[in-house]
């Protein structure tokens, strides 16, 4: 059955609601996913980016240390 953001009332949500749904959407995901469920093109996309990060000399800050510097860390 597929689902549509109008069946769902997503639609008529505030951004700021939005916003928080996609957080309670994201937080619901299990840590570890079978790769079966996920499209081909995420994989791609995911296999890209690493190979991408791994050519260039290491920048920025570990994705936890820069959630805590803005606050969202615990």
């Amino acid at each position: 059955m597929p689902v549509s953001i109008e069946a769902l009332g997503i639609d008529r949500l505030s951004v700021r609601e939005r916003l928080e749904l996609i957080e309670q959407i994201w937080d619901s995901l299990p840590e570890h996913v079978n790769p079966d469920e996920v499209p081909a093109w995420h994989l791609a996309e995911l296999a890209k980016r690493r190979a991408e990060a791994d050519a260039s000399p290491r920048v920025g800050k570990p994705w936890r240390e820069a959630l805590t510097r803005f606050g969202g860390g615990s």
